[in-house]
């Protein structure tokens, strides 16, 4: 099946496995899922993932995820940047979560980073997702 929006989907999965308490999730792989997924691991929002192959053979992402007194680590995981609608920003204007509170997550020319350490790298580029 074709996904009109990887990084998406990817974020969804994640979400609905939260609402149902689950502790791993699996996602096919792809490179931009992968650092999206480091930022997160960077910032605590996840306990981390492996690489694995499917039954058919494919690349996946099994993500672990983080829980604090049975409550999801991630309140809110929302795409910004979507395939009809791109949304960049300069270095400065890199939008913050909650006064600091949360993450927004850009891919810059210097590879896929937090708004804090894109801001610190003096950086812009598209707003993928922003986590709280």
């Amino acid at each position: 099946m074709s996904v009109s929006d990887p990084l998406g989907d990817m974020l969804t999965r994640i979400r609905n496995a939260q609402v149902r308490g689950k502790s791993t999730v699996r996602t096919p792989a792809s490179k931009l899922r992968a650092w999206v997924l480091d930022v997160l691991m960077e910032e605590g929002y996840i306990r981390g993932y492996e690489r694995s192959t499917d039954a058919r053979g494919l690349p996946e992402l099994e993500i672990s995820l983080k829980y604090a007194s049975g409550a999801p680590a991630i309140r809110e995981l929302k795409r910004v940047s979507k395939p009809g609608r791109r949304v960049y920003s300069g270095a400065q204007e890199i939008p913050t979560v909650r006064n600091g509170l949360g993450v927004s997550i850009v891919s810059t020319p210097k590879g896929v980073m937090s708004d804090a350490a894109a801001r610190a790298a003096n950086v812009g580029g598209e707003v993928l997702c922003r986590v709280f």
